[in-house]
């Protein structure tokens, strides 16, 4: 069996789970994620625990029991605590803005860019140049960061541009004169 796929998931106190024929619907104290999932993989509640199956061994067996046992994992942390993915915006007059559903990037452009932000996601914006994109669904926060961190990726040369807050841009030598 699949070592990712075995293993069984917890399902806390303030979680729901229904599990219908080919969707999970998971709802907690943050909101509700729905999945439609293959029928080859099997979804059963057994109390406090959801144990996913396959019926062979096959290669796409194998690979659909080890991905729908995270993206469920992930559907139950999400709809508990949430996920989150921190940008920085480096640069001399580079700024960040919400308005209403919009976020507006001053990233030395002749025009302010802006993102349209969807219902799910959350941005807060501290200081100008540090943002916060959080939510629920995993996949959609990771999506939306890197939508935004692709409008102006961090240059090697000055450091400029978009990036995550735990990434490391590694600087280049520019043209040196001797």
């Amino acid at each position: 069996m699949s070592r990712i796929g075995k293993q069984p998931i917890k399902i806390e106190k303030d979680v729901e789970v229904k599990v219908n024929t080919g969707s999970i619907r998971i709802k907690g104290p943050k909101g509700e994620l729905k999945m439609d999932y293959n029928p080859r993989i099997s979804i059963a509640v057994e109390g406090e625990m959801i144990q996913l199956s396959r019926p062979t061994d096959s290669k796409p067996d194998r690979a659909l029991h080890g991905t729908y046992r995270s993206l469920v994992a992930n559907m139950i942390i999400g709809v508990r605590e949430g996920f989150s993915k921190a940008l920085r915006i480096n640069g001399v007059g580079y700024r960040a803005q919400v308005n209403k559903d919009k976020l507006v990037l001053n990233i030395g452009k002749s025009h302010p860019v802006e993102v349209d932000i969807p219902k799910s996601i959350e941005i807060n914006v501290e200081k100008n140049t540090m943002l916060t994109v959080s939510g629920i669904d995993k996949q959609l926060v990771g999506a939306i960061a890197a939508d935004i961190r692709a409008l102006y990726p961090p240059e090697p040369y000055q450091g400029k541009g978009i990036q995550y807050a735990d990434e490391h841009v590694r600087r280049k030598a520019g043209k040196t004169g001797a």
